[in-house]
């Protein structure tokens, strides 16, 4: 087995095969013209690769017939088992570790509860100078990228049940911090707009932090995924790039916790 999978060739007929079903992934039901033209391949060719398919139930007969396939409950079965076997930590801690090696900083993965967010992950900065937090410690979400990554996957009147009315206050960590709840509808706006969360030394005056959201097989917010950096380490166009470092590897764990495998199936 281990001699395999070390094997650098790949199968065409294989790779043809997922070509087809990640094509019906994308598009919907199609005939084998369809799919003949959209993946440049001999009609004869996909015919027999898609009678395979259909007979191992990972493509059926679309509703409404006119020879079009969607994808089968295979697929629905084997993805079914793979997210039975997912663990957001054990995954967050893979994704979270390559983000940390590309950038150097600390890496955390956090999610929602109530309004405090709780810190599944954290991968530690190369640097002398790290953050001083833990897994397991819990922080006010408004206050944090990652809170505000999360709370911003809430609709408003979910916001005010938590949070109260616009004459509430918010508890604040620093001077910076969100202090109303106008104020963090307003920022959580610019955070949907933005499509990740800023943390600017709003828990910890000295420490910056930029997050992004993460989502599972059923497109559901499950966590949001953060760089930290010292103020001291932060260059005029902060966040600059990590904004992009850490928009990847949140997506990065989407996928490995499902994200779009529901889509396709069985249409």
């Amino acid at each position: 087995m281990t001699e395999m999978m070390s094997s650098p060739r790949c199968t065409p007929a294989v790779m043809r095969a997922f070509q087809i079903l990640s094509l019906i992934r994308e598009r919907g039901p199609m005939t084998v013209r369809e799919v003949a033209t959209g993946l440049d391949l001999p009609r004869s060719s996909v015919h027999e690769l898609m009678h395979t398919l259909a007979t191992l139930g990972a493509i059926a007969p679309a509703d409404g017939g006119g020879g079009r396939f969607s994808l089968g409950l295979l697929l629905h079965e084997l993805g079914s088992a793979y997210l039975s076997e997912v663990d957001l930590a054990r995954e967050g801690q893979r994704v979270a570790e390559q983000v940390a090696a590309a950038c150097g900083e600390t890496v955390h993965l956090a999610t929602l509860d109530g309004i405090e967010v709780v810190y599944l992950v954290k991968v530690d900065s190369i640097h002398a100078v790290r953050m001083v937090s833990a897994v397991g410690r819990r922080l006010p979400a408004h206050c944090t990228g990652v809170g505000k990554a999360l709370l911003a996957g809430l609709p408003n009147d979910e916001l005010a049940r938590r949070f109260g009315g616009d004459d509430a206050r918010l508890p604040a960590m620093t001077p910076g911090s969100i202090a109303s709840v106008p104020a963090l509808r307003e920022a959580l706006a610019a955070v949907r707009r933005a499509g990740y969360a800023i943390d600017d030394c709003e828990s910890n005056r000295d420490v910056r932090c930029v997050a992004a959201p993460v989502y599972d097989h059923r497109a559901a917010m499950v966590a949001a995924m953060s760089i930290s950096v010292p103020v001291s380490r932060t260059a005029e166009d902060w966040p600059g790039e990590l904004t992009g470092l850490v928009r990847t590897g949140a997506a990065d764990l989407s996928r490995r916790l499902g994200q779009g495998m529901g889509q396709g199936v069985g249409r």
